[in-house]
């Protein structure tokens, strides 16, 4: 199948992006990548009377340190952000999870923000930036807000972002010489959606302790019981009694054998963080 007919738009800056986006009350489609976009056009899930094509503004496309986060611009792809193209991202929590999405070719156009949008519940970077305690920042009409990761997907493909407004970069703590990360999904082989994933970051100098789990029906969800206890005793503080009483908490609706390879991604992801 085709795309149904649609105006092709290439903005020069951000705010001509917004006005575009305006001018078709909501129905338009912003492209970073297109790896997801792509697909739902020519499945004509996705009819939008014009595609707004914001891969190439260098707004979007740069990194800089402000303080203790790194802004991370949202039109970064996933292959820029696994070659180290950007100096500050080298040897990051996003460095490490960036070579595990997809394929190459899919890395080499792909691009954070543009994921996060998408926001399937089964993608990497939507659990990373819950797991990295991130903030989202968010351009509208009524200028810049900030959205912290954990309250920004509401569900299956659907966000706290307006139809006006787009991703502009995306926070991260810049990690101390003690932090720890771990991350790790199992897929049905290389290249596919997990289906079961766990994200985990330590930071002593700054008190982060984090456990999340992704791979459910909806947005990321924590473990904050099990994050506390882990960050007082390390790996001897995986009780598989607690680590469960909480999956079951997150994932009501998954039967016994999804419960067990969440449980087991978690405990691969500590062991990779911490041991």
């Amino acid at each position: 199948m085709k795309a149904a007919v649609f105006e092709y738009a290439r903005p020069g800056t951000v705010q001509e992006a917004l006005g575009a986006l305006r001018g078709h009350d909501g129905r338009a489609k912003l492209m970073a990548g297109g790896q997801s976009l792509g697909p739902m056009l020519n499945l004509r899930l996705a009819r939008p009377p014009v595609v707004i094509d914001i891969s190439g503004l260098d707004e979007l496309r740069t990194v800089t340190r402000q303080g203790g986060m790194l802004r991370v611009g949202a039109a970064v792809t996933h292959a820029e952000i696994e070659d180290g193209v950007h100096e500050l991202l080298r040897g990051t929590p996003l460095q490490q999870v960036a070579p595990g999405i997809a394929y190459r070719a899919i890395r080499n156009r792909g691009t954070l923000g543009g994921s996060l949008a998408h926001a399937d519940p089964a993608a990497d970077w939507v659990l990373t930036v819950v797991g990295l305690g991130a903030t989202l920042e968010i351009t509208g009409p009524d200028g810049v807000r900030m959205l912290p990761a954990e309250g920004y997907m509401q569900g299956a493909y659907t966000t706290g972002l307006r139809d006006d407004e787009l991703i502009a970069a995306v926070h991260v703590p810049v990690a101390s010489p003690q932090a720890r990360w771990g991350y790790y999904k199992f897929c049905r082989k290389t290249g596919e959606f997990a289906e079961a994933s766990c994200a985990a970051w330590f930071d002593p100098a700054t008190g982060a302790a984090r456990i999340v789990v992704g791979a459910l029906d909806g947005a990321p969800q924590l473990l904050p019981r099990l994050a506390a206890r882990i960050a007082q005793q390390g790996l001897a503080g995986l009780d598989e009694t607690l680590l469960a009483d909480e999956l079951a908490g997150v994932m009501p609706d998954k039967d016994e054998h999804h419960r067990k390879l969440h449980g087991t991604a978690v405990a691969r992801c500590l062991a990779q963080a911490l041991g």
